[in-house]
């Protein structure tokens, strides 16, 4: 972008941005997501082995982001392995290594891809993290980003101090608190490499001494935000907290009416903080289906979506929302007529009071409607994909998305580990190139210069 206002004439030039986020539970806005199914990814490749922890795994990915000249990576955390009635499972991937340590493996085998890692605000110190991700930073020659998440959940808090130990309202106030705390110390040091010492004094940090670490090549890495809670709510409190902290923004994929009211809110708050426009990129989270033909695609489309949602997944879906044992039911028989209660066993935490009867009504009368079972009904209301179609046609709405506003670029989520970006770089990226609305070659070393961001 080129400093105008939200909602402006197009610049010349305007250039779509792209990053990468595998294994994610990006759902799309406006509808009903029916909880804790991991409806994005299919980890059934052929080489991928089923595993999320071998680093050839990783390597792949990476490697074909960088050769589609993509903004960066983005890893997820899983700070506790997914568990029901008491038991860890395995419909969900299982085995999360953490982020940092496998970007700084990255970080050597490419060169000028951006290198995120999510981190959570609730269970981490800022001087520890700072520390880490200045690391980072050095070791890529600036391209780390921290992709900030927070937690008020009482199953993954028992890992840290206490279950539940942080209030849901105190969350943002902390992450806050922490970002500004760790740009303190990534700012502590002078441009000539002189370390002054810093103290910070707040409500949930009491630090003070000398950072370990002189400035990494881009100033201070690259923080991201996502700019809707895990149940796609744009929050007031989120969105104040990306406009008033965030490099980027993630949100989720709407209509085009939705990502252009929800572009223009996010940039339109920037001002109160002093920001511009470009200082702050909108990235909306997507996935991507191809078919030589739009018939082939929605084809395999729907191929997809059975893939992900299996029967035994279609009743892990339904038991965490209803609170109720639902193993004596066929997945492809009618929903369950019994009502829905709180049993913290079956539901995890994952869904919010209040919700329950409204979410299950609705799944009702879908149901109702379609004539659908409970794995059908499942399918029907998790994740679809984003877009659909053949490459020139998924191009054209790319494309479309950016020019008017409805985002700055996307984060791809592929549907298969670690081989499902490939089609969409041989296929898609040099339609983009053609259109003038992707980089044909990296311009700058750091992630903010990939970015459009000002330097720090």
């Amino acid at each position: 972008m080129s400093g105008r206002e939200p909602g402006g004439p197009r610049p010349p030039g305007k250039h779509c941005h792209l990053a990468v986020l595998p294994h994610a539970q990006l759902r799309s806005s406006g509808g009903t997501a029916v909880p804790g199914v991991d409806d994005t990814t299919v980890w059934a490749g052929p080489d991928s082995k089923k595993s999320q922890i071998e680093f050839s795994s990783f390597e792949r990915l990476a490697r074909t982001a960088e050769r589609g000249l993509f903004d960066f990576l983005l890893l997820a955390e899983g700070l506790r392995l997914p568990e029901h009635k008491g038991h860890v499972h395995d419909l969900d991937v299982v085995g999360r290594p953490e982020s940092l340590t496998v970007l700084n493996a990255l970080a050597a085998v490419t060169e000028n891809l951006g290198l995120a890692a999510t981190v959570d605000a609730t269970f981490n110190e800022p001087f520890e993290l700072a520390r880490r991700l200045a690391t980072l930073d050095h070791l890529s020659g600036g391209r780390a980003a921290w992709h900030v998440v927070t937690s008020s959940d009482a199953l993954t808090g028992e890992n840290f101090r206490r279950g539940g130990y942080l209030d849901h309202a105190d969350r943002y106030h902390r992450a806050a608190e922490f970002v500004a705390a760790a740009r303190e110390l990534w700012d502590s040091w002078t441009p000539d490499e002189v370390s002054r010492p810093f103290a910070h004094r707040g409500r949930h940090f009491d630090i003070a001494g000398e950072f370990t670490l002189p400035r990494s090549p881009q100033g201070r890495p690259v923080v991201i935000h996502a700019g809707e809670d895990q149940a796609g709510d744009p929050g007031e409190e989120g969105r104040e907290f990306a406009a008033a902290t965030a490099d980027v923004v993630l949100t989720r994929h709407g209509t085009l009416e939705a990502g252009r009211a929800r572009y223009a809110d996010v940039k339109g708050r920037l001002a109160r903080y002093g920001r511009g426009p470009d200082e702050l990129k909108v990235l909306t989270g997507i996935t991507v289906v191809l078919g030589d033909t739009a018939a082939e695609a929605q084809e395999r489309a729907a191929m997809i979506r059975r893939q992900q949602v299996s029967p035994q997944s279609a009743l892990l879906a339904l038991e965490r929302l209803w609170g109720v044992d639902l193993s004596a039911y066929d997945p492809d028989g009618p929903l369950p007529g019994v009502d829905p209660v709180a049993d913290p066993r079956l539901t995890g935490g994952r869904t919010r009071p209040g919700d329950t009867v409204a979410v299950v009504g609705k799944l009702r009368a879908l149901s109702k409607e379609k004539g659908l079972s409970i794995r059908q009904t499942v399918i029907e209301t998790s994740a679809r994909q984003s877009f659909i179609g053949t490459p020139e046609a998924v191009a054209a709405d790319l494309e479309e998305f950016v020019r008017e506003d409805a985002a700055d670029g996307f984060v791809l989520v592929p549907q298969l580990t670690p081989g499902g970006l490939d089609e969409f770089v041989d296929r898609v990226v040099p339609l983009l190139q053609e259109r003038g609305v992707f980089r044909t070659e990296y311009e700058g070393n750091t992630l903010r210069s990939h970015l459009g961001l000002p330097a720090r």
